[in-house]
């Protein structure tokens, strides 16, 4: 046999190997399930894991290239407290409170601990802020604090409370020092009011440690930045710090999607909401509602989806809304089509039901969040037939490589979209779904 012949049957194999069994965990083969992401608690998920493509391989911190040094600008401060917590009041300061509200406030004890340490003098871990420039929602040299949220956060509702409260919407009421390690004895119970004022000055005039990227460091460059500096205490989720550095009405609409009667539904309620990989699903699809899957040219899907962001906070609100809608009619069709395997992996003969696929919610979404009602009504009347072409789909080699692994690269983007809207226009051509 020809050597090229050989290399082609070798890989040939390995694609085909690569159905049911590459992705099986050995301690559940019997059962058919697929690898799943892991939660913030260590358990799995409902969410099936994607896995890097050898094009990936390379990439395994999520940086494409190596960048230049001097594009990055960071500057390092001294701030006291005192000047932390009036840049809070003025609103100069966004800890935003949805992530933080999400990812889990520390317990009181923990935020005591902090306080506690402060009055020993204990100096802290640094703080790492994103200096904002988007002067239309944003005021300027105002702070996004991504690595150190909960620490101020802690810090503020003590001294400020209602700062806190009014600015960043965080409304947990005044801290009162409990299970304090060395200072149990005298400052048990007792809140900012009760110090004397020695103690709070020296409270106030604490210094910390700021690191401030300024703006004029590349974004992609920031968000790289952010991903490696997370990695004390819980490390941010790519879709976290997001959240933190692309503040604006983007952040509403992922929030108001994921939390949708439509998407729950659609997803058996069974994506996880703790660390933000439900408002990462919606984002994804809403990125290809908004950039044409043919027109992906993106070699970092993490940026691709960093640019939907800022497109979103750049929309009119009327379009913003037209989006959520033409979202949440393809939640309600792709549900009436597929029913408790919407957006999962289905192959004939198949009664159980796979995780949800995130490269599968994109494809399906967009696909028929482009047909019209009449369109959509009908795929739903031929749902046996949408069934059968998708269960024929799923045994694709091509295809199903294009929902499993690496599925950021272009060519496996133009695959299963392509392959996806193929199957619905067949079906409504009345040519099957095969």
């Amino acid at each position: 046999m020809p050597q090229e012949d050989s290399t082609g049957s070798r890989k040939a194999g390995r694609d085909h190997a690569s159905l049911f069994s590459r992705y099986m965990d050995d301690a559940a083969e019997e059962s058919g399930a697929f690898r799943v992401e892991v939660g913030a608690d260590g358990r799995g998920t409902d969410v099936e894991l994607e896995l890097l493509g050898s094009e990936d391989e390379d990439e395994s911190d999520g940086i494409t290239a190596p960048y230049d040094p001097s594009k990055i600008e960071i500057q390092t401060s001294n701030p006291t407290i005192n000047l932390l917590m009036s840049r809070l009041s003025n609103g100069m300061i966004d800890l935003a409170p949805d992530f933080q509200r999400r990812a889990g406030i520390w317990s009181d004890e923990q935020q005591s601990r902090l306080i506690e340490s402060l009055l020993l003098r204990i100096p802290i871990p640094s703080f790492y802020a994103a200096e904002l420039d988007d002067s239309s929602w944003a005021q300027d040299s105002s702070w996004a604090i991504v690595d150190g949220i909960q620490r101020l956060t802690a810090i503020a509702r003590f001294i400020a409370p209602d700062a806190l409260a009014e600015v960043a919407g965080i409304n947990a009421g005044p801290l009162r020092l409990r299970g304090l390690e060395y200072l149990k004895k005298e400052f048990e119970g007792k809140g900012y009011e009760d110090l004397t004022g020695r103690l709070q000055i020296r409270l106030n005039e604490t210094q910390v440690v700021v690191h401030v990227i300024r703006p004029g460091t590349p974004d992609e460059v920031k968000f790289n930045i952010f991903a490696r500096i997370n990695t004390g205490g819980l490390p941010l989720t790519r879709q976290e710090i997001r959240h933190a550095l692309i503040p604006g009405p983007a952040r509403a609409l992922l929030s108001s999607l994921a939390e949708s009667p439509e998407f729950l539904s659609a997803t058996s309620g069974s994506v996880g909401t703790a660390r933000m990989a439900d408002r990462e699903m919606v984002l994804r699809a809403l990125a290809f509602m908004l950039t044409a899957p043919d027109d992906f040219r993106y070699q970092d899907f993490d940026q691709f989806l960093a640019h939907a962001m800022r497109t979103i906070n750049r929309m009119p609100e009327k379009a913003r809304t037209s989006l959520a809608a033409h979202f949440e009619r393809a939640m309600t069709t792709a549900e009436d089509i597929f029913g408790k395997h919407a957006f999962r992996k289905l192959y004939p003969d198949q009664e159980w039901r796979n995780p949800v696929n995130k490269a599968l919610f994109e494809s399906v979404t967009v696909n028929l969040s482009e047909l019209d009602a009449e369109e959509r009504a009908a795929l739903v009347a031929s749902r046996e037939n949408v069934t059968v072409g998708y269960q024929q789909l799923m045994t694709d080699v091509d295809f199903e490589r294009a929902v499993s692994v690496g599925t950021g690269d272009r060519a496996k983007v133009h695959t299963r979209f392509s392959k996806v809207r193929d199957l619905f226009r067949n079906v409504l051509d009345g040519d099957g779904g095969s």
